[in-house]
């Protein structure tokens, strides 16, 4: 489970300037004192890396539950591992979500955080009413997938980009929840460059950021050589184009061709299941 976050990178430099995440973290921070609780969600595959850095100044004490997402998308021995050492680590309840049961779990962990808070306002005379937990993350880790799964509904926009969601929208899981889907939070800056292109790896950041064959070309040295190969009968991008006899002008590979798709294979596991923090 080594965390390569601090490896360094021959990736072309990966930046961003957000404006709307701006409002949206500032817009976040006002919304703090409507909820009880917060649940954070992270991409499985970056059970590290697509966790927001100032989260904890952020939330600003906010009782937390940590979700990782996409856990179909990774080998769950080890997935099992990282939630543990997550849990450990960062002193916050950590679950894994693949199944029913585990959203049926979700439910109940939030419900369990916001109920000091509502105890709290019930001793002061206020009738009791639904825990407000507030969901945030990293954009496109699967913040409104995951309320639309709760729900069993499509209440909440959803899509493959980074920051698909652009305003906060609540909605009531049941008569004892309702959650606040809130836009994706980015750090204004991305000092860490080895981070910012595993968030690429992932859709994360948008495609504005980055070059795709930078990314590619990164995300072929960190994914296991072997499995590269069986899939796609190559280990570097020049020759998985030229399998497939994706050529330009003058017979050279397409190289653009063959980084999207190689992007596009991680993203939807097909290349393999793996985590790469």
């Amino acid at each position: 489970m080594a965390d390569h976050a601090s490896s360094s990178t021959s990736a072309e430099h990966i930046h961003w300037y957000p404006g709307h995440i701006a409002k949206a973290e500032k817009k976040l921070k006002e919304q703090l004192s409507l909820v009880d609780a917060v649940i954070e969600v992270r991409d499985a595959r970056l059970p590290v890396s697509s966790a927001y850095k100032n989260i904890n100044s952020l939330l600003n004490g906010k009782p937390r539950l940590i979700l990782l997402n996409k856990s179909d998308l990774t080998p769950s021995g080890e997935l099992k591992k990282w939630t543990a050492q997550i849990e450990e680590q960062e002193s916050f309840p950590t679950l894994a979500c693949t199944s029913k049961g585990d959203l049926n779990m979700v439910i109940k962990k939030a419900v369990e955080l916001a109920r000091p808070r509502i105890d709290a306002l019930m001793a002061k005379g206020l009738l009791r009413r639904p825990a407000r937990v507030m969901v945030v993350g990293m954009p496109n880790v699967g913040k409104s997938s995951i309320i639309n799964k709760l729900t069993r509904s499509s209440k909440t926009k959803t899509g493959a980009k980074a920051g698909v969601t652009r305003q906060q929208q609540w909605v009531r899981i049941n008569p004892s929840l309702e959650l606040l889907d809130t836009p994706g939070i980015i750090p204004m800056k991305q000092e860490d460059q080895m981070r910012a292109v595993k968030l690429a790896f992932v859709n994360s950041v948008s495609e504005n950021a980055y070059s795709a064959e930078a990314a590619a070309r990164e995300l072929l040295k960190i994914l296991p050589a072997a499995a590269v190969q069986e899939y796609y009968g190559a280990e570097d991008i020049e020759n998985i184009a030229l399998a497939r006899n994706w050529l330009r002008s003058a017979r050279e590979p397409d190289i653009a061709r063959a980084a999207a798709l190689i992007l596009r294979d991680f993203r939807e596991g097909r290349i393999g299941k793996f985590i790469i923090d």
